[in-house]
């Protein structure tokens, strides 16, 4: 185990190099600059900017010098942003995107595998041909459709039920309130719950048909036992595999929902960079979500060794 892990971690290190080469070249690929401007400045100021952040130097040197402040864990200043170095920038963003896609992600896993195990349960019956088309709903619905829906309804125009208002706020952060994050955290969720769903239950379907399951069975063992104590565990592991990625990815698809409802999360600071060709800001926010998706698939792979004792991480 111990073997794997180094292998993994030193691994992660050229991965991460050849990231960090491509997106530097690609950034610097797409036209525009970060100091064009609908104002032209004088030619003499923008030698001078240019210079001061050496982007008058030919792009291989711009290469080296980023790679050689980047091994000394220094990510440069925001070119965009006055007063703020990217790593303040992502300090302040990150626990932002990361409070609301681990909460996205805690409310996906608790309703996807409680749906996909029902469905499982009752397989070919009208309740597992519910849950699979509304899963199929889910998944084929994106984000940005879901969530102007959603903020018409419990935003625009409200929900009042037993003489209560049950209306959200459509936008800010508020210190991360309750009410400012429901409706977020159930944008981002709605795919994951889709698609763990259907993955819960076509691994549930597989493993209640397995010999061992039949022999539990046999030994009058109750349903619940069998399924919570055998079938359950082995039916995870698919699950275990996919949600490293996920992970990452519901961070990284956040990068709608946090514009629309305006969250200061990563997510937005990287389209403000795009948009606005901040090339350390843009720099800084793919290689902060490389090391994630990194450190959740190696997360991922220790755990299902642990779950699986014929998994032998070598």
């Amino acid at each position: 185990m111990i073997g794997y892990a180094l292998k993994r971690l030193l691994g992660a290190v050229p991965t991460l190099f050849i990231i960090v080469t491509l997106a530097f070249f690609m950034m610097r690929a797409a036209p525009g600059g970060p100091f064009d401007s609908a104002r032209k400045l004088p030619p003499e100021i923008e030698r001078n900017v240019e210079a001061a952040y050496n982007l008058d130097k030919p792009l291989i040197t711009q290469y080296g010098l980023y790679l050689g402040r980047l091994a000394h864990g220094d990510l440069g200043p925001s070119f965009k942003t006055k007063d703020f170095t990217v790593a303040q920038l992502i300090s302040i963003g990150l626990p932002v995107s990361m409070r609301l896609g681990l909460l996205a992600m805690t409310l996906a896993v608790i309703f996807g595998v409680s749906l996909g195990v029902w469905a499982a349960l009752r397989q070919n019956h009208w309740q597992d041909y519910s849950v699979m088309t509304l899963a199929m709903f889910g998944i084929t619905i994106p984000s940005f459709v879901t969530a102007p829906i959603l903020t018409l309804i419990f935003g625009v125009y409200g929900i009042t039920l037993f003489g209560h208002d049950f209306s959200l706020p459509v936008g800010g952060w508020n210190g991360g309130a309750l009410r400012n994050i429901i409706l977020p955290v159930i944008v981002l969720a709605l795919p994951q719950i889709a698609i763990i769903a259907r993955l819960t239950r076509g691994s549930m379907i597989e493993v209640l048909r397995s010999n061992y399951i039949r022999t539990a069975r046999a030994k009058g063992l109750s349903v619940q036992r069998v399924v919570l104590h055998h079938a359950l565990r082995a039916a995870l592991l698919p699950l275990v595999s996919y949600l490293g990625p996920a992970v990452a990815g519901i961070l990284t698809g956040s990068l709608i929902v946090e514009e629309i409802f305006g969250l200061p999360g990563i997510g937005r600071y990287f389209i403000q960079a795009a948009l606005n060709r901040d090339y350390t800001l843009m720099m800084g926010v793919v290689i902060c979500y490389a090391a994630l998706v990194i450190a959740l698939n190696f997360v991922a792979d220790i755990l299902y060794g642990l779950l699986d004792p014929r998994v032998r991480l070598t």
